[in-house]
């Protein structure tokens, strides 16, 4: 989780004498301005949690009501006669209601104009999954790692069959490399490597798309909002085999200047800092590159996974990125040399006084910067409070902090609505908030000098941590114990010795070495703290209400305020640390499939115990389904995994293995894998075998696949698919609901285990071999008899999981078909065998994508 320092929280520049209020003028109508501010922010709250949008009319309608009412206030707000003050309370309160009022109407209007205007320009239905030959300009610095290069273009022209065709403005491919990739649950077999390719070049080829869809699963990052962000509305993959016709670049053009020098600057930042190291003698060296490359350019994916772990356990992962304290120092140091040689001229003091000349000089070169670094969502709020603290200092207004902060936040809320729904605008805002309420005068109560400063960084750290602790826990379930200690010596270490050094690389080259001599001490410190026992405090996810009264109570022991005050803050911490999730009734039992693409991964929950049969697909070698989904959620739930069943080694069940292992120590690893596969040095696998049982908290586990003849040495190995292990689970009871768990059995074993007469009932079947046609034959649909059928498949993935013919013999029967690709994870309880919860139908919104119901 990325603490938030004292000097990242100042996003702005504190004014000088903060401490309240104070002797500042105040505007007029004191409080017109703050209840109209935070009806805009509340009004862009509102809009986002919408299901689904209103039409343009309707948005227009509301905000010809916001005018109308607008105007209406403040007709009313006039007094009838001067001198009148009788009822002038209820006139001002009317009024402040009206003004909240307006403000929330007029900036859900907007807001949902945008959006319609938005979804309008997004990927055409029919022509997913089609061979599209596009012409476009990569409009981003492009992505290369092992599997291939991610390109982000802006699209000139598209012809289907050669007719010309309507996409996105904007669309993101992979042109992939190697034999066999596999991205996020999507399986390419290409083998013409990609091209070099820049940013600013115009290139033709051949893409499939699809709308964006990412993975849905509880307390999980929202792809498709991050997606809306980007303004990405379509993704996919370069056809570039041997039958598809060639990417052809046509010529190098001028457009993305700043996405052509950024490119330019990283590639030679590792040309220079990483690309020659050997990675089996010297690993560490292109890890240095990564870190420096990202402080230059925002190239945030330069950084390794490893690292970005080690950074998020110790809470310095905001200083290794382009964030709001860069730009906020970049924009100091601009406006301290501006000044300093604007002051040597006479004549240009007497023309536009020095501190005006540095506060423009340092806005306009933080925004450069801020360009130049990718313009990145935190970038781009960091740029818009400055513009806006700026313009308050230019226009001669010293207003109280409430009404900066406030101002701020609704300029950034005004630019980008959907702000609101990222965690970053939460940390930045409440940590600002707060350091502004806690601050001393001028923080001139530590005095001067080296002592001083050291003194008022640890109490601002101090605070920071008091304030976005809860914070942290509610959005990420997680926050770093060591955090304070690290950033003590990282805040300084990195903002004025590895920065300054990494920036002045741009214009002579040696600095980037000397940045990353200057980071080995650093990031081995760091390495260290974070292999302390106890180093990252992980929670189980609480719901919005203890955590919203966690942060208050933080907040409040942030304060200035007298101790005994401030311990009435501890009764509202308590629901966020020591909640903990609901669990089944002794006898019951919970499944969760978790949405993790093409591949199987359920969690089996009883009162005390849990199972998690199969851990997922891989997706490349620093991303898998372990690391980005399970141990995610796992943490969420507050889960410790008793057993982790492997129904057998594809990688698509495999995938996530390791990540799970390393999180979960305490788990029991079983199932079909031999006894060379890498997972055993992580922790020796048990064979599952037909005729196994137990019973945790009254439930019965039973596995019935495979034999323990099965996997014997024949003329012919057997396939993995038909040792996957098969799992019976029943809950107590007359009435005994029932889970069976089969992995990618096939027509053959399911047959067996049919003649054998082995207990098949179920009221919820995991869908075989995830839909394929080898399986889900009718003498196990009849054997089974299900109400639910789970399959858990990839969006349009390549091998058309699950078949028509499959979900046909499913429909004769009557049986209900859940997809993972429509549902997202689906929650299923014994409790209740007929129904089942989707992570999607949860709490859904307009910018998740909605797929085409089937035809077939």
């Amino acid at each position: 989780m990325p603490a938030i320092s004292a000097s990242n929280a100042t996003t702005f520049p504190h004014p000088e004498g903060v401490a309240g209020e104070l002797d500042w003028p105040q505007p007029v109508a004191p409080w017109r301005l703050p209840v109209l501010l935070l009806g805009v922010v509340a009004g862009a709250a509102l809009q986002l949690q919408q299901p689904g949008l209103w039409s343009a009319g309707a948005y227009a309608a509301l905000l010809c009501a916001a005018l109308v009412v607008g105007w209406c206030g403040v007709a009313a707000s006039r007094p009838r006669r001067p001198g009148a003050v009788r009822h002038a309370r209820v006139r001002a309160a009317a009024a402040a209601v009206l003004a909240l009022l307006v403000g929330a109407m007029a900036m859900a209007a907007v807001s949902g104009l945008r959006a319609t205007a938005y979804l309008q320009q997004g990927l055409d239905p029919a022509l997913e999954g089609q061979d599209i030959r596009v012409t476009g300009v990569v409009s981003a610095m492009p992505q290369t790692n092992e599997a291939g290069t991610r390109l982000r273009l802006e699209v000139l022209s598209a012809r289907l069959q050669g007719s010309p065709v309507e996409l996105p403005p904007r669309i993101e491919v992979a042109w992939y490399g190697g034999a066999f990739v596999r991205d996020a649950g999507d399986a390419v077999d290409l083998q013409r490597q990609p091209a070099p390719v820049r940013a600013g070049e115009r290139w033709e080829m051949t893409v499939r798309l699809k709308a964006p869809h990412g993975l849905r699963n509880p307390h999980g990052f929202d792809f498709e909002l991050w997606t809306w962000e980007q303004g990405v509305q379509a993704t996919g993959y370069v056809r570039a085999g041997p039958k598809d016709e060639p990417p052809r670049r046509q010529a190098t053009t001028w457009q993305h200047p700043v996405e052509q020098a950024r490119q330019s600057v990283r590639d030679a930042i590792l040309d220079r800092l990483g690309r020659g190291a050997d990675e089996a003698s010297d690993p560490g060296r292109a890890r240095i590159a990564g870190v420096v490359a990202a402080l230059v350019t925002g190239d945030q994916r330069a950084i390794d996974r490893a690292d970005w772990d080690m950074f998020r356990a110790t809470g310095v992962a905001h200083l290794m990125s382009i964030s709001g304290l860069h730009i906020t120092l970049f924009a100091w140091l601009a406006a301290g040399v501006v000044r300093a040689l604007w002051r040597r001229s006479t004549r240009l003091c007497l023309w536009v006084p020095a501190p005006s000349a540095a506060l423009l000089a340092g806005v306009v070169l933080a925004s450069a910067y801020a360009l130049f670094s990718g313009w990145g969502v935190p970038a781009q709020r960091t740029v818009i409070m400055l513009c806006t603290v700026a313009l308050l200092q230019w226009s001669g207004r010293r207003w109280p902090w409430p009404h900066v902060w406030l101002l701020a936040c609704a300029a950034v809320v005004v630019a980008d609505p959907w702000a609101l729904a990222q965690a970053g605008f939460w940390l930045s805002f409440v940590a600002v908030g707060v350091l502004f309420a806690a601050n001393p005068i001028a923080g001139k109560a530590y005095g001067t000098g080296a002592k001083g400063h050291f003194y008022a960084l640890f109490r601002e750290q101090w605070v920071v941590t008091l304030a976005l602790t809860p914070l942290s826990l509610l959005l990420f379930g997680q926050v770093s114990v060591v955090g304070l200690v690290a950033n003590l010596v990282a805040i300084p270490w990195v903002t004025l010795v590895v920065t300054p050094l990494a920036l002045g690389g741009v214009v002579w080259a040696p600095l980037w070495s000397l940045a990353a001599w200057s980071l080995w001490p650093l990031t081995a410190w760091l390495q260290w703290l974070a292999q302390w026992p106890g180093a990252v405090l992980f929670l189980p996810a609480a719901p919005l209400w203890a955590g919203v009264a966690a942060v208050v109570g933080g907040a409040l022991l942030a304060m200035r305020l007298p101790w005994r005050l401030r311990l009435l803050a501890l009764p509202l911490l308590l629901p966020v640390f020591w909640w903990q999730p609901a669990r089944p009734a002794p006898g019951q039992f919970e499944l969760l499939a978790a949405d993790i693409g093409q591949g199987n991964a359920v969690l089996v929950r009883t009162a005390t115990h849990s199972l998690l049969y199969d851990a997922g697909p891989r997706f490349s070698r620093e991303s898998d389904a372990g690391h980005r989904v399970l141990v995610p959620l796992l943490r969420a739930l507050g889960e410790r995994v008793d057993v982790l069943m492997l129904s057998h080694r594809d990688a698509d069940h495999t995938g996530g293995a390791a990540a799970v292992l390393a999180q979960q120590p305490g788990a029991q690893l079983t199932g079909s894998i031999e006894a060379d596969h890498g997972l055993q040095a992580l922790r020796p696998a048990r064979p599952c075998l037909a005729g196994q049982r137990w019973e945790w908290d009254g439930v019965a586990f039973e596995v019935l696949h495979p034999l323990a003849g099965d996997g014997a040495p024949a003329p012919r190995p057997p396939r993995p698919n038909t040792l996957s292990c098969v799992l019976r689970v029943v809950a107590a009871g007359a009435q005994a609901p029932s889970v069976l768990l089969v992995g990618d059995i096939e027509a053959a074993q399911e047959q067996a285990l049919v003649a054998r007469g082995a207990a098949l009932q179920a009221d919820l079947l995991l869908v075989p071999h995830h839909g394929s046609k080898t399986s889900s034959s009718p003498a196990l649909l009849e054997a089974v008899r299900p109400r639910t059928a789970l399959v858990q498949a990839g969006y349009r993935n390549r091998f058309g999981h699950p078949a028509p013919d499959v979900l046909q013999r499913y429909r004769e029967r009557n049986i209900r078909v859940v997809e993972s690709s429509r549902c997202g994870a689906a929650t299923w309880v014994s409790a209740a065998p007929d129904a089942v919860a989707c992570e999607r139908d949860t709490g859904r919104r307009y910018w998740q994508h909605s797929m085409v119901p089937r035809s077939d």
